[in-house]
């Protein structure tokens, strides 16, 4: 069986060195080769031609970002950012994914050690992933979004219920931002890190037009706004009385917070006056939850296997006949909008 061959890039040797022994403890992985900068891992990409690059977020000589949009751009590749949990960290992850990078990982520290642990499975899903390749730069991708129009709208007073996991960070933005800013309630949960959502909401806050924030246990559900399920040890759900409810469990489908639990929140809160939406990602976590959304008679939509970056959760709730229409990523927004909105036509 073919080893996914594997670059690190690093200014740390000793990070380097722990990414490394990390990797190397599965035996389907081999690291061809190490870079301190960038300068050294364009050159090594170009000799050692490696399936996927483990790349830090902050480096000498070019920052991290400035070297994926020029990875994303001239050679695309699967990418999985290493970073640290500061605030700057964070938010450069955060654009990172949105340029295209696959995943992203944070450095061991006090209290979670262990957290290259997840970095072999991680390569190898990257290795399977559909790389694009980029298109503008940051500044034209964002102004693209800070004019996105939006139609005059009436919500018809329906939730909205979205689920991503791999590749969710660049799916949601563009979908987002095609959302007016008296858009339906919206809840999210996207498989991330606890210390990138907060992160995460406050970008996406920026770059969309409804109100977007981390979900705090309690919050009442309002029209033009978004609530992000906060990365952790507890579930994102919706209540009768339509707020938010944070509620500590285990892992459901290996994740916390778990699309699944918040789905099936929905089907019980909710029933017919939910619209449910599942996107990429790896796994089928939300495919049981979404067909109990559609079994309550909620609308139920896909993301299309061609512009998913992982065709895994969309398919395994495709298959199981949860998913009643799949679209592609650019045309789900309009349709979430038009079927929410009160002056629908059929």
């Amino acid at each position: 069986m073919k080893k996914v061959r594997v670059l690190i890039v690093d200014d740390s040797s000793t990070m380097r060195g722990l990414i490394a022994t990390a990797l190397t403890k599965d035996p389907e992985i081999e690291v061809v080769g190490q870079a301190e900068d960038p300068i050294q891992a364009r050159q090594a990409i170009k000799v050692l031609n490696p399936d996927v690059v483990t790349l830090d977020v902050e480096m000498p000589n070019m920052n991290g970002l400035e070297f994926l949009e020029k990875i994303m751009r001239l050679r695309p590749m699967p990418v999985i950012m290493v970073s640290t949990l500061t605030g700057r960290g964070a938010d450069e992850t955060i654009q990172a994914l949105e340029i295209g990078a696959i995943d992203c990982i944070e450095k061991p520290r006090p209290g979670n050690e262990h957290s290259f642990e997840e970095l072999p499975f991680k390569v190898k899903i990257a290795m399977s992933a559909r790389v694009r390749a980029l298109k503008g730069d940051a500044q034209s991708r964002e102004a693209a979004r800070a004019h996105a129009t939006t139609q005059d709208y009436v919500s018809d007073g329906r939730l909205v219920a979205i689920g991503a996991s791999t590749g969710g960070v660049e799916a949601l933005s563009e979908l987002l931002s095609s959302f007016p800013e008296n858009c339906p309630p919206t809840v999210i949960t996207q498989h991330m890190p606890p210390a990138f959502t907060r992160s995460f909401a406050a970008r996406l806050d920026r770059l969309c037009a409804p109100k977007v924030q981390e979900a705090t246990d309690g919050a009442k559900l309002a029209p033009g706004h978004v609530y992000l399920a906060p990365g952790g040890s507890e579930h994102l759900e919706v209540t009768a009385d339509r707020r938010c409810r944070l509620r500590p469990g285990d892992r459901v489908n290996g994740h916390c917070p778990s699309v699944e639990v918040m789905f099936e929140s929905v089907a019980r809160s909710c029933k017919a006056n939910a619209v449910g939406v599942i996107l990429t990602g790896m796994g089928k976590d939300g495919a049981v939850g979404l067909l109990s959304m559609r079994k309550a008679g909620a609308r139920t939509f896909g993301q299309s296997e061609a512009s998913c970056i992982v065709y895994g959760m969309p398919k395994a709730a495709f298959d199981l006949g949860a998913v009643e229409k799949q679209l592609p990523l650019d045309k789900l927004g309009a349709a979430i909008i038009s079927e929410t909105s009160k002056n629908k036509t059929h």
